[in-house]
Protein backbone atom coordinates (compact mmCIF):
# COMPACT_ATOMS: atom_id res chain seq x y z
CA UNK A 1 0.00 0.00 0.00
CA UNK A 2 1.43 3.25 -1.01
CA UNK A 3 1.62 6.02 1.63
CA UNK A 4 -0.98 8.45 2.40
CA UNK A 5 -0.25 11.83 1.58
CA UNK A 6 -0.46 14.32 3.97
CA UNK A 7 -0.29 18.47 4.45
CA UNK A 8 0.73 19.29 7.73
CA UNK A 9 -0.66 23.06 8.48
CA UNK A 10 1.25 24.14 11.80
CA UNK A 11 2.12 26.77 14.05
CA UNK A 12 5.42 24.77 15.71
CA UNK A 13 5.06 24.82 19.28
CA UNK A 14 6.48 22.25 20.96
CA UNK A 15 3.65 19.91 20.55
CA UNK A 16 3.51 20.49 16.76
CA UNK A 17 7.40 19.53 16.51
CA UNK A 18 6.25 16.01 17.94
CA UNK A 19 3.31 15.79 16.01
CA UNK A 20 5.79 16.69 12.48
CA UNK A 21 8.68 14.22 13.59
CA UNK A 22 6.45 11.28 14.51
CA UNK A 23 5.21 11.49 11.10
CA UNK A 24 8.32 11.83 9.31
CA UNK A 25 9.14 8.85 11.27
CA UNK A 26 6.82 6.74 9.75
CA UNK A 27 6.71 5.11 6.42
CA UNK A 28 2.78 4.85 6.15
CA UNK A 29 2.72 8.79 5.61
CA UNK A 30 4.23 10.88 3.13
CA UNK A 31 4.37 14.37 4.36
CA UNK A 32 4.20 16.37 1.02
CA UNK A 33 4.32 20.29 2.69
CA UNK A 34 4.51 22.25 6.03
CA UNK A 35 2.09 25.32 5.48
CA UNK A 36 2.65 27.81 8.35
CA UNK A 37 0.35 29.71 10.06
CA UNK A 38 0.13 32.59 13.36
CA UNK A 39 -0.75 31.22 16.30
CA UNK A 40 1.37 29.86 19.19
CA UNK A 41 3.73 32.29 17.96
CA UNK A 42 3.36 35.02 15.35
CA UNK A 43 3.87 33.63 11.15
CA UNK A 44 7.76 34.46 11.55
CA UNK A 45 8.62 31.89 13.57
CA UNK A 46 6.10 29.47 13.40
CA UNK A 47 7.98 29.60 9.54
CA UNK A 48 11.34 29.57 11.36
CA UNK A 49 10.47 27.12 13.69
CA UNK A 50 8.91 24.93 11.00
CA UNK A 51 11.98 25.09 8.90
CA UNK A 52 14.12 23.84 11.57
CA UNK A 53 12.36 20.78 12.71
CA UNK A 54 12.52 19.90 9.36
CA UNK A 55 16.52 20.21 9.38
CA UNK A 56 16.57 18.32 12.79
CA UNK A 57 14.37 15.19 10.64
CA UNK A 58 17.11 15.72 7.73
CA UNK A 59 14.62 16.65 5.82
CA UNK A 60 15.41 20.12 4.49
CA UNK A 61 13.75 18.64 1.12
CA UNK A 62 10.75 19.40 2.74
CA UNK A 63 9.19 22.62 1.49
CA UNK A 64 7.71 25.15 4.03
CA UNK A 65 5.43 27.77 2.76
CA UNK A 66 4.17 30.93 5.08
CA UNK A 67 0.84 31.26 5.31
CA UNK A 68 -1.23 33.96 7.39
CA UNK A 69 0.05 35.97 9.63
CA UNK A 70 -3.49 36.48 11.50
CA UNK A 71 -7.26 35.45 11.93
CA UNK A 72 -9.70 35.85 9.18
CA UNK A 73 -11.46 38.43 11.46
CA UNK A 74 -10.29 38.66 15.08
CA UNK A 75 -5.96 40.23 15.89
CA UNK A 76 -4.25 37.47 16.49
CA UNK A 77 -3.50 36.34 20.11
CA UNK A 78 -0.70 34.28 20.84
CA UNK A 79 0.73 31.92 23.47
CA UNK A 80 4.06 32.28 24.74
CA UNK A 81 3.29 32.07 28.11
CA UNK A 82 3.20 27.99 27.40
CA UNK A 83 5.52 27.55 24.46
CA UNK A 84 7.94 30.12 25.39
CA UNK A 85 9.22 33.78 23.51
CA UNK A 86 10.62 31.48 20.17
CA UNK A 87 7.16 28.79 20.65
CA UNK A 88 9.81 25.64 20.96
CA UNK A 89 11.83 27.25 23.69
CA UNK A 90 13.85 24.19 25.62
CA UNK A 91 15.91 22.46 22.75
CA UNK A 92 18.77 24.13 20.36
CA UNK A 93 17.95 23.14 16.57
CA UNK A 94 19.92 23.23 13.76
CA UNK A 95 19.78 26.22 11.18
CA UNK A 96 17.36 26.29 8.17
CA UNK A 97 20.08 25.61 5.16
CA UNK A 98 16.86 26.19 2.72
CA UNK A 99 14.80 29.08 2.42
CA UNK A 100 10.62 29.26 2.64
CA UNK A 101 9.07 28.56 -0.48
CA UNK A 102 7.85 31.78 -2.28
CA UNK A 103 4.67 30.70 -3.09
CA UNK A 104 1.68 31.62 -0.03
CA UNK A 105 0.60 28.68 1.72
CA UNK A 106 -2.98 28.99 0.89
CA UNK A 107 -2.05 29.30 -2.59
CA UNK A 108 0.42 26.18 -2.14
CA UNK A 109 -3.32 24.26 -0.62
CA UNK A 110 -5.62 25.35 -3.78
CA UNK A 111 -2.96 24.89 -6.40
CA UNK A 112 -2.02 21.27 -4.97
CA UNK A 113 -5.37 20.55 -4.11
CA UNK A 114 -6.48 20.85 -7.61
CA UNK A 115 -4.00 19.14 -9.32
CA UNK A 116 -4.18 15.78 -7.40
CA UNK A 117 -7.09 13.17 -8.17
CA UNK A 118 -9.71 13.68 -5.48
CA UNK A 119 -9.46 11.77 -2.24
CA UNK A 120 -5.74 11.40 -2.70
CA UNK A 121 -4.70 14.59 0.04
CA UNK A 122 -5.33 15.23 3.63
CA UNK A 123 -5.01 18.13 5.44
CA UNK A 124 -3.38 18.06 8.74
CA UNK A 125 -4.57 21.19 11.05
CA UNK A 126 -2.24 21.94 14.49
CA UNK A 127 -2.97 25.54 14.72
CA UNK A 128 -5.44 28.04 13.78
CA UNK A 129 -7.20 26.92 10.68
CA UNK A 130 -6.74 30.02 9.11
CA UNK A 131 -5.09 28.96 6.21
CA UNK A 132 -7.47 25.74 5.01
CA UNK A 133 -10.73 27.95 5.80
CA UNK A 134 -9.05 30.87 3.37
CA UNK A 135 -8.26 28.32 1.04
CA UNK A 136 -11.91 26.93 0.87
CA UNK A 137 -13.26 30.55 0.36
CA UNK A 138 -10.56 31.55 -2.00
CA UNK A 139 -11.77 28.18 -4.31
CA UNK A 140 -14.45 25.98 -3.01
CA UNK A 141 -13.56 23.27 -5.60
CA UNK A 142 -10.81 22.06 -3.46
CA UNK A 143 -13.33 20.81 -0.92
CA UNK A 144 -14.49 17.64 -2.36
CA UNK A 145 -11.21 16.82 -3.12
CA UNK A 146 -10.05 16.59 0.33
CA UNK A 147 -10.24 12.95 1.80
CA UNK A 148 -9.89 14.32 5.39
CA UNK A 149 -9.50 16.93 7.74
CA UNK A 150 -7.50 15.80 10.97
CA UNK A 151 -7.16 18.22 13.09
CA UNK A 152 -6.10 19.37 16.93
CA UNK A 153 -8.64 21.71 18.35
CA UNK A 154 -11.99 21.83 20.20
CA UNK A 155 -13.19 20.00 23.03
CA UNK A 156 -16.52 19.60 24.67
CA UNK A 157 -16.50 17.66 28.39
CA UNK A 158 -13.20 19.03 29.55
CA UNK A 159 -14.46 22.81 28.47
CA UNK A 160 -11.95 24.94 27.29
CA UNK A 161 -7.89 25.66 28.04
CA UNK A 162 -7.97 29.25 26.24
CA UNK A 163 -11.16 30.23 28.09
CA UNK A 164 -13.80 28.98 30.13
CA UNK A 165 -15.56 27.04 26.74
CA UNK A 166 -12.87 27.48 24.37
CA UNK A 167 -9.55 25.39 23.02
CA UNK A 168 -6.94 27.69 21.87
CA UNK A 169 -6.49 26.58 18.04
CA UNK A 170 -10.22 27.30 17.28
CA UNK A 171 -10.38 29.99 19.78
CA UNK A 172 -7.62 32.20 17.73
CA UNK A 173 -9.32 31.78 14.21
CA UNK A 174 -13.44 30.62 15.49
CA UNK A 175 -14.21 32.03 11.89
CA UNK A 176 -12.05 29.84 9.74
CA UNK A 177 -12.90 27.01 11.91
CA UNK A 178 -16.45 27.38 11.04
CA UNK A 179 -15.84 27.39 7.54
CA UNK A 180 -14.22 24.47 7.59
CA UNK A 181 -16.83 22.32 9.87
CA UNK A 182 -19.86 23.90 7.41
CA UNK A 183 -17.76 22.92 4.52
CA UNK A 184 -18.80 18.97 4.29
CA UNK A 185 -15.14 18.07 3.76
CA UNK A 186 -14.58 14.72 6.14
CA UNK A 187 -13.66 16.50 9.71
CA UNK A 188 -11.77 14.45 12.28
CA UNK A 189 -11.27 16.05 15.48
CA UNK A 190 -8.47 15.67 18.42
CA UNK A 191 -9.68 17.81 21.25
CA UNK A 192 -8.35 18.28 24.28
CA UNK A 193 -11.05 15.53 25.82
CA UNK A 194 -8.88 13.36 23.66
CA UNK A 195 -5.60 14.89 23.95
CA UNK A 196 -5.48 15.18 28.13
CA UNK A 197 -5.63 11.35 27.77
CA UNK A 198 -2.33 10.93 26.12
CA UNK A 199 0.06 12.66 28.14
CA UNK A 200 3.92 12.11 28.36
CA UNK A 201 5.48 10.87 31.77
CA UNK A 202 8.46 11.57 32.94
CA UNK A 203 9.07 7.95 32.55
CA UNK A 204 8.57 7.81 28.83
CA UNK A 205 10.38 10.95 28.09
CA UNK A 206 13.44 8.92 29.85
CA UNK A 207 12.67 6.24 27.10
CA UNK A 208 12.92 9.26 24.03
CA UNK A 209 16.13 10.47 25.43
CA UNK A 210 17.65 7.19 25.59
CA UNK A 211 17.54 6.72 21.68
CA UNK A 212 20.35 8.57 21.90
CA UNK A 213 19.88 10.59 18.14
CA UNK A 214 19.54 13.95 18.21
CA UNK A 215 15.69 14.59 17.09
CA UNK A 216 15.14 12.28 20.37
CA UNK A 217 17.33 14.27 22.35
CA UNK A 218 16.16 17.93 21.42
CA UNK A 219 12.45 16.51 21.43
CA UNK A 220 12.85 15.16 24.97
CA UNK A 221 14.33 19.05 25.66
CA UNK A 222 11.33 20.72 24.43
CA UNK A 223 9.04 18.39 26.46
CA UNK A 224 11.05 19.29 29.36
CA UNK A 225 10.53 22.57 28.45
CA UNK A 226 6.62 22.39 27.58
CA UNK A 227 5.43 20.37 30.59
CA UNK A 228 6.30 23.25 33.15
CA UNK A 229 2.91 24.89 31.93
CA UNK A 230 -0.32 23.09 33.48
CA UNK A 231 1.50 22.36 37.01
CA UNK A 232 -1.79 23.90 38.25
CA UNK A 233 -4.22 21.96 35.98
CA UNK A 234 -2.46 18.19 36.09
CA UNK A 235 -2.16 16.46 39.06
CA UNK A 236 0.89 14.73 38.37
CA UNK A 237 4.01 15.11 36.08
CA UNK A 238 2.92 13.81 33.14
CA UNK A 239 1.38 16.58 30.78
CA UNK A 240 -0.56 16.21 27.50
CA UNK A 241 1.24 15.84 23.98
CA UNK A 242 -1.77 17.30 22.23
CA UNK A 243 -0.93 18.05 18.51
CA UNK A 244 0.67 14.63 18.48
CA UNK A 245 -2.46 12.88 18.72
CA UNK A 246 -3.24 13.78 14.70
CA UNK A 247 -0.32 12.01 13.35
CA UNK A 248 -1.40 8.77 16.02
CA UNK A 249 -5.11 8.71 14.67
CA UNK A 250 -3.68 8.93 10.91
CA UNK A 251 -1.39 5.80 11.74
CA UNK A 252 -3.63 4.07 14.13
CA UNK A 253 -7.61 5.20 14.68
CA UNK A 254 -8.33 1.92 16.62
CA UNK A 255 -5.89 3.02 19.67
CA UNK A 256 -8.86 6.16 19.67
CA UNK A 257 -12.23 6.42 21.24
CA UNK A 258 -14.27 7.83 18.28
CA UNK A 259 -18.25 8.93 18.01
CA UNK A 260 -19.63 10.88 14.49
CA UNK A 261 -21.26 14.14 15.97
CA UNK A 262 -22.35 17.31 14.60
CA UNK A 263 -20.02 20.24 15.81
CA UNK A 264 -20.78 23.49 14.83
CA UNK A 265 -18.52 26.51 16.13
CA UNK A 266 -19.87 29.14 18.65
CA UNK A 267 -19.28 33.04 16.70
CA UNK A 268 -21.42 35.19 18.43
CA UNK A 269 -21.33 35.28 22.05
CA UNK A 270 -17.89 37.03 23.87
CA UNK A 271 -18.46 34.74 26.84
CA UNK A 272 -18.32 31.51 24.64
CA UNK A 273 -16.72 32.25 21.06
CA UNK A 274 -14.68 29.73 19.78
CA UNK A 275 -16.60 26.99 21.48
CA UNK A 276 -17.00 23.49 19.51
CA UNK A 277 -20.79 22.83 20.71
CA UNK A 278 -20.33 19.08 19.96
CA UNK A 279 -23.99 17.35 19.78
CA UNK A 280 -22.84 13.92 21.74
CA UNK A 281 -26.45 12.68 22.13
CA UNK A 282 -27.64 13.66 19.10
CA UNK A 283 -30.42 15.66 20.24
CA UNK A 284 -30.51 18.33 17.43
CA UNK A 285 -30.86 16.00 14.45
CA UNK A 286 -28.67 17.62 12.51
CA UNK A 287 -25.98 16.35 9.95
CA UNK A 288 -22.65 14.61 11.77
CA UNK A 289 -20.32 16.35 10.27
CA UNK A 290 -17.18 15.41 12.53
CA UNK A 291 -15.84 11.76 14.16
CA UNK A 292 -14.82 13.28 17.47
CA UNK A 293 -12.03 11.68 19.16
CA UNK A 294 -12.78 11.19 23.02
CA UNK A 295 -9.93 8.91 24.99
CA UNK A 296 -6.75 7.47 23.32
CA UNK A 297 -4.93 4.29 24.69
CA UNK A 298 -2.53 5.53 25.77
CA UNK A 299 0.20 3.19 26.06
CA UNK A 300 -0.30 2.24 22.49
CA UNK A 301 0.29 5.61 21.67
CA UNK A 302 2.91 5.99 23.47
CA UNK A 303 4.47 2.66 22.21
CA UNK A 304 3.85 3.95 17.95
CA UNK A 305 5.90 7.25 19.05
CA UNK A 306 9.00 6.04 20.70
CA UNK A 307 9.37 3.42 17.73
CA UNK A 308 8.93 6.05 15.19
CA UNK A 309 10.85 8.45 16.69
CA UNK A 310 13.33 5.57 16.74
CA UNK A 311 13.45 6.01 12.70
CA UNK A 312 14.57 9.36 12.90
CA UNK A 313 18.16 10.56 13.07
Amino acid sequence: MSPRKIIIDTDPGQDDAFAILFALGSPELEVLALTTVGGNVPLALTSRNALQIAELAARSDLPVYAGCSRPMVKALKTAEYVHGPTGIDGCVLPEPTKPLQDKHAVNFLVDTLMAAPEGEITVCTLGPMTNLGMAMVMEPRIIPRIREVVLMGGGFFEGGNATPAAEFNIWVDPHAAAVVFDSGVPVTMAGIDCTYTAQMTPEWLQQLRALGTRSAIEAANMADFYRQYGSHKFPTEARPIHDACVTGYLLAPHLYEQKQCNVTIELMSPETIGMTVVDWWHVTGRRKNCNVLRRIDADGFFALMLERFGNLP
